[in-house]
């Protein structure tokens, strides 16, 4: 079964922080690279943030400093921890791994999670 679940969301005021969780299936999960995307209206999905199996992080240059990556690999759940929140961080947040899984020839995605900044 293929699963991604991602939870946490919430409207949150600029300076503050949230913490985004996704749990997926271990067909998705294991020994992959994870990856938060986020995609903001009218705008395309980008990864914002990815950690190896290893543990390994990178992010983008738009979040570096205020978000971090982790997983706990007994428990197929990745998180991201949002700190020093802007109103441009304000976007659906969804977790796949590294490239994102296909099923099908298409794309599987969760539902994602609504993140609102407030200025």
């Amino acid at each position: 079964q293929v699963q991604l679940v991602e939870f946490g969301g919430g409207l949150v005021q600029a300076g503050g922080s949230l913490s985004v969780s996704c749990a997926a299936s271990g067909n998705i999960f294991s020994r992959n690279t994870m990856g938060w995307y986020r995609q903001a209206p009218g705008k395309q999905r980008e990864l914002v943030a990815s950690i190896t199996s290893g543990g390994n992080t990178n992010y983008a240059d738009s979040v570096k400093g205020r978000f971090t990556i982790s997983r706990d690999n007994s428990k197929y759940t990745v998180y991201l921890q949002m700190n020093s929140l802007k109103p441009e961080d304000t976007a659906v947040y969804y977790c796949n791994k590294i490239p994102p899984f296909y099923a099908g020839g298409m794309p599987v995605w969760g539902k994602g999670t609504l993140v609102t900044v407030s200025s």
